[in-house]
């Protein structure tokens, strides 16, 4: 995905919220946004906005002197959603259609972005999307949401590889990573960021919530806020390139990877006027976008309860 003249406030904005968590003071904020300033007017709008975001945290880091200005939010982050997890898991139970549910819960996770929003207002929205009866909701497919794709794809490989978006977010993707280790008896390979940017997860975060149990966590090589693979590791661009199914998390992911060729199915909350305007979908819709387009026709969509 291209960037967009709408996403240059946007990298003010989050560069500015990075300095100040990072404990900087005013006056090196306000280099930060000169130093921002200088980068912008050689950025093309052809390159993707996780791109620019890597050039922006590289150099914020440098200035403020912080290699990981997030490292408490994330832990608390992390914290927050283990709260959460035995909810997710009665709720799983009583679920008539697990996968769908697992999946949902995994998209609800994509709520935890302090690059956008704080963590009161992201707790509460959690909190209150928990409460929502799933089997009683929207369609389980629709023009963005390919659930039924989604799933005959599934039945037709062997692994999946996993993308991870934020810390904390983590959690929900395991409840999705459980049932497709348990119930569909898939090997899943977990990829998180090589080094901090933002509220990404690490080895350490994937580890912490648990991931370890289910699924093989490898690093992508790169710190980019989004797997760009210009800047991955070889070893990670030929499991990427060798993937049967790829489940891609967020909007980081979203910008970096739509125009790859790859089996992609991207999972995300619409939380960007860009990235909702590129869907053709309204903010805060949950989507789940098939890359590959195809024309499944439906199958049944429950599963049986376990």
């Amino acid at each position: 995905m291209k960037s967009y003249l709408d996403c240059i406030p946007c990298f003010y904005q989050q560069a500015l919220k990075a300095a100040r968590i990072s404990g900087a003071s005013e006056e090196v904020q306000r280099e930060v946004l000169n130093n921002l300033s200088e980068i912008i007017p050689h950025f093309s709008l052809n390159t993707t906005p996780a791109e620019m975001g890597s050039k922006i945290y590289t150099m914020i880091s440098k200035v403020t002197g912080k290699k990981d200005p997030y490292r408490e939010i994330k832990e608390e982050s992390n914290k927050m959603a283990l709260k959460m997890y035995p909810e997710m898991k009665i709720k799983m139970k009583d679920a008539e259609n697990k996968l769908l549910t697992a999946i949902r819960l995994s998209i609800i996770g994509n709520i935890i972005d302090f690059g956008i929003e704080g963590f009161d207002s992201i707790s509460e929205k959690i909190n209150k999307m928990l409460r929502i009866d799933f089997d009683s909701q929207v369609n389980s497919d629709g023009e963005h949401f390919d659930y039924f794709s989604f799933r005959q794809h599934l039945l037709d490989v062997d692994s999946v590889l996993y993308l991870a978006d934020n810390s904390g977010e983590v959690v929900f993707d395991r409840i999705l990573i459980e049932y497709l280790v348990t119930y569909y008896h898939k090997n899943v390979i977990y990829v998180v960021k090589g080094k901090p940017v933002l509220n990404d997860a690490l080895v350490d975060d994937a580890i912490f919530c648990g991931i370890n149990h289910y699924a093989n966590i490898i690093s992508c090589g790169a710190d980019s806020p989004g797997v760009v693979l210009d800047y991955c590791s070889p070893e990670f661009i030929r499991i990427f390139d060798e993937a049967e199914m790829i489940i891609s998390k967020g909007q980081g992911n979203y910008e970096a990877l739509s125009g790859e060729p790859n089996p992609l199915f991207f999972l995300l909350i619409a939380k960007c006027p860009v990235i909702a305007r590129h869907l053709g979908c309204n903010i805060g819709d949950f989507v789940l976008e098939n890359s590959l387009k195809k024309k499944i026709l439906p199958i049944e969509a429950t599963e049986s309860k376990e």
